[in-house]
């Protein structure tokens, strides 16, 4: 029977394949903290006074960030904020948005709920019963984007905190050369930066914990969270380069360590050669950064036969 590699607890609730390590609840929790503090320390995710907006879903890698940075909170270290987007999506946004309005009541932080049809006029269900959509994703990522970013000027954030885990960023490192996205690239990383005082810098503090580690985190702490999964996920790209990397986790346990930490090496060539396309003025209907005459979400508003509700 194992035990504990850190104290001897016969209480063992993972064994890291990649390492061969075994750990009960507690010096797993410590684990994670510790990985998380080393990524913000090197990073340099956080300044002493800032006040950081949570993008908080109500899921579990949004919940284990706010759970974390709290900490950070209680230190004196920063302020938190946080913004729940409802998406529309009916049967499934309705309880994350509970939870995530019961962690900041519990937490006593600033909070807001923002909904697609109170921005945009129309929802992602409505969006994807009309003819010629885009595909949920691309709406979705857009339309968050865009909300998140404008919530965090009217709260005066400094950083915007998302629950992106290493899956997802070794997805996206992955996707983005797939699809031959090489600007796109040059804009990954912990920390993500524009020239545009409009955009507020952006920081993902689970980077370098794995996906089933974040859940087992929630789990381990008796976190509240949101176990359902979007309906709309199962038609994306995204998921599809996820199961291949799953598939080779299977026999390569640190494949998804090797795309980011590859990546974090290449990423300054990348820049220098590639930069990212920043803004070149603002969109002319709703006054967010833009290259073009409108910007995406407008652009996307214009096809549906919507505008954003100023």
């Amino acid at each position: 029977m194992s035990v504990c590699t850190k104290c001897g607890n016969p209480n063992v609730i993972i064994t890291r394949k990649q390492s061969g390590q075994s750990l009960c609840a507690d010096c797993f929790i410590k684990s994670v903290d510790k990985k998380v503090q080393q990524t913000i320390r090197r990073e340099k995710l956080l300044n002493k006074g800032d006040k950081v907006m949570v993008a908080l879903s109500g899921g579990k890698d949004s919940v284990v960030t706010l759970d974390i940075l709290n900490s950070y909170r209680e230190r004196h270290v920063i302020d938190l904020c946080a913004v729940t987007i409802d998406e529309g999506i009916k049967g499934y946004r309705n309880e994350g948005v509970d939870i995530a309005i019961s962690h900041a009541k519990r937490l006593g932080i600033e909070h807001k709920v923002v909904s697609f049809k109170d921005c945009f006029g129309i929802d992602l269900d409505e969006i994807m019963k009309t003819d010629n959509h885009r595909g949920s994703c691309t709406y979705c990522g857009v339309f968050r984007r865009w909300i998140i970013n404008r919530t965090s000027r009217e709260f005066g954030a400094d950083k915007i905190a998302t629950g992106h885990n290493l899956d997802d960023e070794s997805q996206a490192v992955l996707m983005n050369y797939l699809e031959g996205n090489i600007n796109n690239l040059s804009s990954l990383g912990a920390l993500t930066t524009s020239k545009s005082p409009k955009f507020t810098p952006k920081i993902k503090p689970l980077r370098e914990i794995p996906e089933k580690e974040v859940g087992l985190y929630a789990l381990a702490k008796g976190l509240d969270i949101h176990l359902a999964g979007c309906p709309y996920a199962q038609e994306s790209f995204r998921m599809e380069v996820g199961n291949i990397l799953k598939d080779l986790t299977k026999d390569h346990p640190t494949m998804m360590y090797s795309v980011i930490k590859g990546y974090d090496k290449l990423k300054p060539l990348v820049k220098e050669n590639y930069p990212p396309e920043f803004h070149q003025g603002d969109c002319a209907i709703c006054g967010e950064p833009s290259s073009n005459e409108l910007c995406r979400v407008c652009t996307f508003l214009k096809e549906l036969g919507h505008r954003v509700q100023l």
